[in-house]
């Protein structure tokens, strides 16, 4: 076993420097000595086996389970190495690869049912995980850094801004938000936008918060929360926004939820859609994190997207790629909850700690190496439902900012 791992790894790593213990104890490097070496050792014969047989969902489980552990920095410098190889997958990897490939539409058939099963899987865990690592408005997307210096939480003012911008966001329009999490976009767009904003979860803790942050905000006449999938709701509705949602869509649902989204839209209404992306085409869910984190969830290409668009009848006014937003939003909430991290044990265990730790670690390194990205699309059904140029959106911003500072105070999850 010991002459085969070797000989595999070395074969695939070749940039980096780490350093492997096997079970039996035998040592060996790989990499090209670049970097800050690496340390990890695997503690069973059983997971260098299952590493080597299908190393993109038992690499996770043997971090899970404390049967590789790295030793001389942190499971984010080790998968910095391993995710930044010039090959995305070792070779004996593939065969897995493409089987789940041809299955890729079987695991993302998302009927009512299974999407709120699916959505429940992760987004009714324990509230207060989430408070470990994200800021204090609860965005659990891409956050928008306008500059590299500032912080996570002016990050995410910076994301809800812009979005609004894009929108065209004004006082007295109707607007449904897909997909609402904990209600911080929605409570914007009520509160400094002076919108009517319906914002539908299938998450029944979402649900619970963002109503209650409604209340505290006194905004339950102009934003309300509702358990609803988006096939089932009614319109119509001047502006339409969707953020961190679409991964859970599926790709033989696309044509459904756009011209859904088509049919919700007024003639003069503008939708705006924020959705991590693949930059190198259409691919398959990591089975790990499909298995543990989102299953029925994937991350489209634009090319599986644009499509959609077009056969629903609406025009692409705009498209906006964020490359490494959201690698650094990922960087900060690891570091959040590696500070917090014995908070999330006494919530659940050492081992959905250790998952975690991975699940954000890996995550921000698909973002730094490996080409994933966020895109913000912008359609309507009319040529001129948004300006010619760009340059109402830094308008928008500005005007969104100092209406921002004028409203005070701001907005906090509802018991803080």
């Amino acid at each position: 076993m010991d002459h085969l791992l070797r000989r595999l790894l070395t074969k695939f790593i070749c940039r980096g420097s780490i350093s492997f213990t096997t079970a039996s104890g035998a040592k060996f490097t790989c990499g090209d000595g670049t970097g800050d070496p690496v340390h990890a050792r695997f503690v069973t014969a059983e997971a260098e086996r299952s590493i080597l047989l299908n190393p993109e969902l038992a690499l996770g489980e043997a971090f899970m389970d404390g049967t590789f552990v790295v030793e001389r920095g942190t499971i984010a410098d080790a998968l910095a190495i391993l995710m930044g190889q010039p090959d995305a997958l070792p070779s004996w990897a593939r065969p897995h690869w493409w089987g789940r490939y041809f299955a890729r539409r079987f695991n993302q058939f998302n009927p009512r049912r299974r999407s709120r099963s699916n959505v429940a899987h992760h987004y009714d865990l324990d509230g207060r995980l989430y408070s470990l690592f994200l800021d204090a408005d609860k965005q659990y997307s891409c956050a928008y850094f306008e500059t590299p210096e500032i912080s996570l939480d002016d990050a995410q003012l910076a994301k809800k801004r812009h979005l609004a911008a894009k929108l065209l966001a004004g006082r007295g329009q109707r607007i449904l938000d897909i997909g609402s999490g904990w209600g911080g976009l929605g409570l914007y767009l009520a509160e400094i936008a002076g919108a009517n904003v319906t914002g539908i979860t299938l998450s029944t803790e979402q649900l619970h918060v963002s109503n209650a942050r409604a209340a505290e905000a006194n905004l339950t006449l102009s934003a309300r929360f509702l358990m609803q999938d988006y096939r089932d709701v009614e319109g119509p509705f001047d502006r339409i926004v969707s953020v961190g949602m679409f991964e859970h869509v599926g790709v033989d649902h696309y044509d459904t939820f756009f011209k859904r989204c088509a049919e919700l839209l007024t003639d003069e209404g503008v939708m705006m859609l924020h959705s991590i992306g693949r930059s190198e085409g259409p691919d398959s869910t990591n089975p790990w994190i499909a298995k543990y984190i989102f299953p029925g969830g994937y991350i489209p290409a634009l090319s599986e997207v644009l499509p959609s668009i077009e056969r629903a009848g609406l025009l692409v006014c705009d498209i906006e790629i964020l490359r490494l937003h959201y690698a650094e939003t990922l960087k900060a909430w690891r570091e959040r909850f590696m500070a917090r991290r014995e908070e999330a044990v006494q919530l659940y265990d050492e081992r959905f700690a250790r998952m975690w730790e991975f699940y954000l670690a890996a995550s921000e390194m698909s973002f730094r190496k490996q080409n994933m990205m966020n895109f913000q699309i912008q359609f309507a059904k009319r040529q001129d439902a948004v300006p010619m140029t760009r340059d109402y959106i830094a308008r928008g911003e500005a005007q969104l900012r100092a209406r921002e500072q004028r409203s005070q105070p701001r907005f906090k999850l509802a018991g803080e």
